[in-house]
């Protein structure tokens, strides 16, 4: 892909940003387990960074989805994977099909607040009983006069400790589970709604949440598009979670392999340092083309999907690389630290704990492969 004077700008404007708005904190952020969403959002939204794909009559640049994904790799600059992930949540997991599908008035009312930085938003898809298996979600969104009445609980919720709204996949029909879902938009201040904070093992400085919902009623013109068209606009809205976990995780693989040859050059054992290690240095000169490999693959995706092209195969296929490379890469790299990579506040043990996520969240490894299996037409009794 061919990167423009504007996409290096805004790379180094979110670089700098990170520089010196989050790395500063974020080691509080990590042990206060919340870091202030609606602050940094709205220094966010203040330099244009929350809307960058989005229409300029709601806040946004009008930039194509390329040069989100420019805004996703730099903030892999990041030392702590909890706030990137929040930041995607904010401008590529719950507001895509808010803005290709939302009316104009939902559009003012959630849309352009949230890229300003003067709400945040959330997205409501998983649950207890089942996260990548989405036809089988219970919540409903029955019909009473003008409002849906919404019952059920949602799970793994980023950023639901603080959101100001919701966008929710619900049921609102009883109909074949592949289309009788639908997105709402749901204010979080609606009587009813409850939220429970989740301790994780990683990304300690991003907020999860259960949020409970007895009751909850919202306007029927809270709906996205039409009535029972939800699960197929979260499939889309995951195409951009997808592209964006693999771009952001890239920026910081890179990172840890420069910490790691530094550490190891200046590390010795038994007279020598570790890089010299024959295998030492073959591994991270493999692991760094493995990276190499992945942003190859990433940035074919997203230029196919600027040019309106399915990519559900290839945004599945760098999901899946990019939650299993970073595996690999801190597993890899935590080792050559020894000790010192075992020890709570080491930036590879943070990335070791943080990047675990990736083959989980966003549909797990087994789901991107299932996804993969079948448009290739490999899974039994399918043709071809």
């Amino acid at each position: 892909m061919q990167f423009t004077p504007e996409h290096e700008q805004i790379s180094d404007t979110v670089r700098k940003f990170v520089a010196n708005e989050i790395n500063p904190h974020s080691a509080a952020w990590e042990k206060a387990g919340i870091f202030p969403a609606r602050e940094l959002f709205k220094k966010m939204g203040d330099l244009g960074l929350l809307g960058i794909k989005y229409p300029t009559e709601f806040g946004g640049m009008g930039l194509d989805f390329s040069y989100s994904m420019v805004m996703a790799e730099a903030l892999g600059d990041c030392n702590v994977g909890g706030v990137p992930m929040a930041i995607g949540v904010q401008t590529d997991m719950c507001t895509p099909a808010l803005a290709r599908f939302g009316t104009d008035e939902l559009r003012k009312e959630f849309l352009a607040p949230a890229i300003a930085g003067d709400m945040v938003g959330c997205i409501g898809v998983s649950e207890v009983s089942g996260g990548s298996d989405v036809a089988a979600l219970k919540t409903t969104a029955k019909k009473d006069g003008g409002d849906y009445v919404i019952n059920g609980s949602k799970m793994w919720i980023t950023n639901g400790m603080q959101a100001d709204w919701c966008c929710l996949l619900a049921n609102t029909s009883d109909g074949p589970v592949h289309k009788n879902k639908s997105l709402i938009m749901v204010p979080m201040d609606a009587p009813g709604i409850t939220r429970q904070k989740i301790e994780k093992i990683g990304m300690h400085s991003s907020d999860t949440a259960q949020l409970f919902f007895d009751n909850v009623r919202v306007p029927q013109r809270n709906l996205i598009g039409q009535e029972g068209a939800g699960f197929m606009f979260q499939m889309l809205q995951f195409q951009e979670e997808r592209l964006y976990g693999a771009a952001s995780s890239l920026r910081s693989l890179d990172n840890l392999i420069n910490l790691t040859i530094e550490y190891t050059r200046q590390r010795h054992t038994f007279g020598q340092p570790i890089l010299n290690n024959q295998v030492v240095h073959f591994r991270l000169a493999e692991l760094r083309t493995e990276v190499e490999c992945l942003r190859a693959l990433t940035y074919r995706a997203v230029e196919s999907y600027v040019a309106g092209k399915d990519v559900t195969k290839l945004a599945s296929m760098a999901k899946l690389k990019a939650g299993r490379l970073s595996r690999e890469v801190t597993d890899s790299c935590l080792q050559y630290w020894g000790g010192m990579g075992f020890t709570a506040d080491n930036p590879i043990s943070q990335a070791y704990r943080d990047s675990r996520l990736i083959s989980i969240g966003g549909g797990a490894d087994e789901i991107m492969l299932g996804i993969i299996c079948k448009l290739e037409g490999t899974l039994p009794g399918k043709q071809k």
